[in-house]
């Protein structure tokens, strides 16, 4: 296993600004470790005034972690997790028990807030930050990771900032926003966070990942990385899966189908019950582990007399793990949706690039001369501007729990009503 860094793709700036602030952080940790009664503020007062001034300005407290879908928030907040915790000489070596641990999920002092439905709920927040304040058992630091902070209720927000506020001395929030703006994150929050900035990876560094580390070949790795929009994960799975390819292009077959009444709205409807059917493939299968784990441990499928069934009085914990997978599924069901409109709303992007004749690179490079040319000489630039904007108001209604199948058919009435004539 490589140093946790080497896992952040094309961001090798920010690499060393993490290694370099967990650097800093052993410091600091160490004169806590030296203070007898441990009472001693983080940042006030003695021991740790008195460290260097680069090294108590190269550590906080609090971090929030932004960039684009795809970029590595989470994988860069988990990284430096690991390197705060690491154990070797060489901050995040990747070998030691601490940075394994922290990188598959099992560390003790690590804890990661994952919303199971559409948001993170101000009870997981308390819950997490209750244990956060205790002192690390086995690591340096207690760390919660919010891997999606943009998800957080009114409530959960202000549950954490409180604790941000006012931290533990040993504990340590990174946070995990698609941006600094306030849609994303709270202005209170972000405030009170050292910012990192993401950027996309080049398709050419994606490809090469997907090369070296998953053993694609090379034309297939090229080409997902071309059309993923910066996004390694997705490369991946338009590069190995035929279905993620299937939905992409089905999703790009909109553009097409809006133009003719007959076919938009059975395009449209085809759209959402793709997105619910693959939420649903993937929600069975993580639904059945979750169902069979909770039945075991409550004691259902023993031997012996009254094993059978779980015992009564279980019905309300099988009850409340029903409504958290119904609201997952749902969440995957919108983000697998989500997906489809970016796509969809990348294809009129190019056509407005070409239409333009702005030199940029396209989203959709294969579509360039069967969709994108064509679609750049039937529409005027006005119009698929405004198509544009059609895709991203669904997807802004979408997010305001808007119904799936009347978000998307009012888009595609949106869409025919600026490609109904040729120019």
């Amino acid at each position: 296993m490589t140093n946790v860094f080497d896992r952040l793709i094309g961001q090798d700036t920010l690499a060393a600004e993490l290694r370099a602030a967990a650097t800093s952080a052993r410091l600091v940790a160490a004169r806590l470790e030296e203070a007898a009664d441990g009472a001693v503020s983080m940042f006030e007062g003695d021991p740790v005034d008195e460290l260097p001034v680069g090294v108590r300005e190269s550590m906080t407290h609090s971090w929030l972690f932004t960039g684009p879908a795809g970029s590595g928030r989470s994988i860069a907040a988990t990284a430096f997790a690991a390197a705060l915790q690491c154990q070797s000489d060489v901050v995040g070596c990747g070998e030691c028990r601490a940075c394994t641990t922290v990188m598959s999920g099992s560390h003790g002092d690590v804890r990661h807030i994952v919303p199971d439905g559409l948001t993170i709920s101000v009870k997981q927040i308390r819950e997490i930050v209750s244990m956060a304040a205790r002192r690390p058992t086995t690591g340096r630091w207690q760390i919660v990771v919010v891997e999606d902070a943009d998800r957080l209720t009114e409530q959960g927000a202000n549950a954490l900032l409180k604790a941000v506020e006012e931290p533990p001395d040993r504990t340590i929030f990174l946070l995990c926003a698609p941006s600094v703006s306030p849609d994303d994150i709270a202005i209170t929050l972000r405030s009170r966070c050292r910012h990192v900035a993401l950027t996309a990876p080049t398709s050419s560094e994606i490809a090469r990942v997907l090369m070296e580390r998953d053993g694609i070949d090379a034309e297939p790795a090229r080409w997902a990385a071309s059309v993923s929009g910066g996004h390694v994960g997705r490369a991946k799975r338009l590069a190995t899966d035929p279905i993620a390819r299937a939905q992409r292009d089905q999703a790009l077959s909109l553009a097409r189908a809006a133009t003719r009444d007959s076919t938009a709205y059975s395009a449209a409807d085809k759209l959402v019950k793709t997105a619910a059917e693959a939420a649903a493939a993937i929600s069975d299968e993580i639904d059945a582990a979750e169902t069979e784990e909770l039945m075991t441990a409550l004691g259902a499928g023993g031997t012996g007399k009254g094993t059978a069934r779980p015992p009564r009085g279980t019905a309300g914990a099988v009850k409340e793990l029903e409504k958290q997978q119904k609201s997952r599924r749902t969440r995957m069901m919108r983000d697998v949706l989500d997906r489809a409109l970016v796509d969809l709303a990348a294809l009129f992007r190019d056509a407005l690039a070409v239409s333009l004749g702005a030199r940029v690179t396209l989203m959709h490079p294969d579509k360039e001369h069967d969709v994108v040319a064509p679609m750049a000489d039937y529409a005027t630039p006005d119009k698929l501007l405004r198509c544009i904007e059609a895709v991203l108001e669904c997807r802004e209604v979408l997010e305001m729990n808007v119904k799936p199948k009347f978000a998307v058919g009012a888009m595609v009435v949106k869409l025919g009503d600026q490609l109904a004539t040729r120019r």
